[in-house]
């Protein structure tokens, strides 16, 4: 795969079958988006391709009311991957993106840049400024452009549409059954593990940190994970996701993950935390004691958890 931070060189450019969106979370219905484009691009000699945007265009105009994060930049670039996904184009969504029109977005973005010759929308696609380009206007312009359009009808379950905005409603509410059944695999992040302040080890519950890279995730609380990425198979562990209240008050969100019976050094190693069941939402605690005793007790059932997955 190659990816593409903003429009490739002249160079670099190459034919290909298109899809643009957000693709938080590559879904059930994002995969069967990108399954067809690999479809087509296969059939029509060209090459598979993806269009996204960093940082989400609603943290552009109103961060405050954005919608949680589900997926950071890597692991969607992955799930693209996975999916077939030739390349990746990583658009920086800032004012001067924003302010395209929907003509100029047509021409410069999909036929200048990214050399579209299909082109793959979902039902409620818009673009341009103002969000005042719709489906008829790329078929309108289409032919003229030398591209094709074609679009494609939302996955349904027995629960409607299968939705960004449903993953992040279960996660919200720690209902990662839901969440693995609309995104057909289990719910995870990953990072590279950080050097933290070490307070973990002082009270016998030494981490890893994982940094959240944008403002706010779509899960939150402690957590029974796996730790997929540390030698063979998956590590058992106790995972926190959140401000950390009793001992900071940055405002900073961080994953810290202990494992059990571990005890190496992977300090910049990527690993990716697989969340199995959440054990509650984060609190405050009035002393250190009481912390660590919670932290106590949240491991002692995450080992029963995997102790009876095992049995």
């Amino acid at each position: 795969m190659h990816v593409f931070h903003g429009l490739p060189a002249r160079s670099e450019r190459r034919a290909c079958a298109l899809s643009i969106g957000n693709f938080d979370g590559i879904h059930r219905g994002h995969r069967a988006l990108l399954c067809r484009v690999v479809e087509v691009a296969r059939q029509q000699g060209l090459v598979a391709a993806a269009m996204t945007f960093e940082p989400h265009p609603r943290e552009f105009f109103a961060l405050e009311q954005a919608p949680a994060r589900i997926a950071n930049l890597r692991d969607k670039i992955e799930g693209l991957r996975q999916a077939g996904i030739e390349r990746v184009f990583v658009q920086h969504f800032n004012r001067r993106f924003a302010s395209l029109s929907a003509e100029q977005f047509i021409q410069q973005v999909l036929v200048e840049g990214c050399q579209s010759r299909w082109l793959l929308v979902g039902d409620d696609f818009r673009f341009g400024a103002r969000r005042s380009g719709d489906v008829a206007l790329l078929r309108s312009a289409a032919a003229g452009a030398g591209f094709t359009v074609e679009q494609i009808g939302p996955v349904l379950d027995a629960g409607g549409r299968v939705s960004s905005s449903r993953i992040r409603a279960a996660l919200d509410t720690g209902d990662l059954e839901t969440a693995h059944a609309l995104l057909g695999h289990a719910y995870a992040i990953s990072g590279r593990v950080q050097h933290g302040s070490k307070l973990g080890r002082q009270l016998g519950f030494p981490t890893l940190n994982l940094r959240i890279g944008h403002r706010r995730p779509a899960v939150h609380g402690i957590f029974a994970v796996r730790v997929h990425g540390i030698g063979q198979g998956a590590w058992p562990g106790v995972a926190s996701v959140g401000l950390r209240p009793t001992v900071d008050d940055s405002g900073r969100w961080l994953l810290e993950v202990h494992l059990f019976d571990f005890s190496d050094e992977v300090y910049g190693q990527l690993i990716k935390v697989e969340f199995v069941q959440k054990l509650r939402d984060e609190a405050r605690f009035d002393s250190m004691a009481d912390l660590t005793a919670a932290i106590r007790r949240d491991a002692e059932r995450a080992r029963a958890i995997f102790d009876g997955a095992t049995a």
